[in-house]
Formats: C-alpha cells, sequence, structure tokens
C-alpha cells in the first residue's frame, strides 16, 4: 500500500506550524509571495533581515533530507514554456489576490478570514481549470 500521503500531511502540518510560529513571533501574516515580493519590489525595507531569513529557510530547509531521498518524482512537466508560463501565471495570481496560499489559505483559513477563504476557493478552482484546459484540452505536458 502506498503511503506518500503522509509526506503531504507532514508538510501540511510544518507549514501550519511555521505560519504559527511566524505569526506569534512577528506578528504578521506568513505570506511567502508578501515576503518575495517586499524582497522584489523594495517595499519590505523595514523587514530586510527578516525576509531574508525566511527565503534562506525556504532554500536551505531541504538540504538535510538529500540523503533520504536518491530520486525524486515530481511530476514537472519537461516543457520550460509550460513551466515559465505557469510561473508567470501564479506570480500574476498572487499580486492580483494581494497574498497566496500560504498567506490566504493556511494562515486565513485558519484564522476564519473571509477574505482568504474566497481567495482560496478562487485559486483552487482556478488551478483544477488550468489542469482541465493545459493538460486535457490542449496537451500541455
Amino acid at each position: 500500500m502506498e503511503q506518500d500521503w503522509i509526506w503531504g500531511f507532514a508538510g501540511g502540518l510544518v507549514i501550519g506550524l511555521a505560519g504559527a510560529v511566524y505569526l506569534l513571533v512577528n506578528g504578521r501574516i506568513m505570506g511567502a509571495s508578501g515576503i518575495l515580493g517586499g524582497l522584489i519590489d523594495g517595499s519590505g525595507r523595514n523587514s530586510l533581515m527578516e525576509r531574508l531569513a525566511f527565503v534562506a529557510g525556504v532554500v536551505l530547509a531541504p538540504i538535510p533530507l538529500v540523503p533520504l531521498y536518491q530520486t525524486v518524482d515530481t511530476h514537472v512537466t519537461g516543457n520550460l514554456a509550460a513551466i515559465v508560463a505557469a510561473g508567470l501565471m501564479v506570480g500574476l495570481g498572487t499580486r492580483l489576490a494581494n497574498g497566496c496560499t500560504s498567506g490566504h489559505g493556511v494562515c486565513g483559513i485558519s484564522r476564519l478570514s473571509p477574505r482568504g477563504i474566497v481567495a482560496t476557493i478562487i485559486y483552487i478552482m482556478a488551478g483544477g481549470l488550468s489542469v482541465i484546459l493545459f493538460k486535457h484540452l490542449l496537451g500541455v505536458v
């Protein structure tokens, strides 16, 4: 019996814990797109070290797990144009929604924020429609 679901469950627990700790320590929502966006557009100068530490943690945290995995099956397409287009659409969507899955989905829903709940419903639906459109109708793999 496959037990890959446990890694998703464990990852969800860690992300939820990180969101709670971030809120308790900093008094702000752990929205990854807002943290990264503040670095890119310069609006986060007053919390530069905090933002850099967050990004460093996201990049460096998986490194200790490398010895546990000889191969990783991510199911990511080899189509570079699809990856770039998806990245641009996600980036645009997070800016239009003033947040991303970590800010709206993890932190917003846990705080029973109506805006977070609505945003999460919309991006889950948009993701599902994108899969139907690009993978099943257009055949982009």
